[in-house]
């Protein structure tokens, strides 16, 4: 008796398992979940970090410049436990180089910014300024890199890329901090995680719908060194704004290339095929009849 009722209480928790599967939520891939925490928060929170840190430099002769510039790009942790800099009223960590002598002008430093946080509407970026200084640690030139995204077949060359052209024979150091201007601004980004068949409240709030922007935060992962082939193919091929419409890929042959077949250079003109040989052959009898 004990046994078939053993074998009856198995058979209704297989059941129960069996129909609790059917209900079960579609399991979502953690790229695709929504965030743990509020992002708002996070980058708020990191803003006041930074805010509350004492600054150790707040002049250009204030930095260590005892490393070189790195001869390829080098990954480069900004965040809490980095040294803070106060340059022009904005609290920013930085990153301070000496630049290599005997190098053939121009050359190219590359930056490439990585995404703050595991969810891509949830994320930001370390937005980099650089400049450059002369041997007396005078600036020469300052920028805002412009980041633009590319997404490439591997974590090196996906990202936010940025680059500084160095024609100065002057330049002799370069600091990269991020000014109050690239702190408060953001990035063009054209939103590509993949969707999700199965329509869940979580995955109708992940899905693809459009471009955005991608905010800048006051930390982050940061890549800078010498341009290497691999970096020049992702900031030259990387997407920094909304494209402009067209008219589409077939009007846009037609006017690049003078194809014989296109029929709207003959319709324009008020002619056909035909009509086309009769004004040849008018030509023709015009030519002959000329002295």
């Amino acid at each position: 008796m004990s046994h078939r009722f053993s074998t009856i209480a198995a058979a209704l928790v297989a059941t129960v398992l069996l129909g609790g599967c059917h209900s079960a939520k579609v399991l979502i891939p953690p790229n695709l979940r929504p965030p743990a925490e509020d992002s708002a928060d996070v980058l708020k929170t990191a803003k006041q970090q930074l805010q509350q840190a004492t600054p150790c430099c707040s002049s250009f002769a204030d930095f260590s410049y005892g490393s070189m510039l790195p001869w390829q790009p080098q990954k480069f942790t900004l965040g809490s436990g980095s040294m803070v800099a106060n340059l022009n009223g904005a609290h920013s960590y930085f990153l301070a180089f000496r630049l290599p002598t005997g190098v053939k002008l121009p050359y190219r430093v590359a930056v490439k910014s990585e995404l703050v946080g595991r969810w891509l509407h949830s994320s930001y970026l370390f937005a980099p300024t650089v400049v450059l200084l002369d041997e007396g640690f005078q600036p020469i030139h300052s920028a805002d890199i412009e980041l633009c995204e590319h997404m490439g077949w591997s974590d090196e060359t996906t990202g936010a890329f940025g680059n500084l052209k160095i024609d100065d024979d002057k330049a002799r150091y370069l600091l990269v901090y991020s000014s109050a201007a690239q702190q408060s601004g953001k990035t063009y980004w054209e939103q590509s995680p993949a969707s999700v068949s199965n329509t869940t409240t979580a995955t109708l709030q992940m899905n693809s719908k459009g471009s955005f922007s991608i905010p800048h935060g006051p930390d982050g992962t940061l890549w800078v060194g010498m341009m290497n082939k691999t970096y020049a193919k992702a900031v030259d091929n990387a997407i920094c704004k909304k494209a402009k419409p067209g008219d589409g890929v077939l009007n846009t042959l037609r006017t690049a290339l003078p194809l014989p077949w296109n029929a709207s250079n003959s319709s324009s003109n008020g002619t056909t095929g035909s009509t086309d040989k009769t004004s040849d052959t008018g030509s023709n009898n015009s030519t002959s009849g000329s002295p």
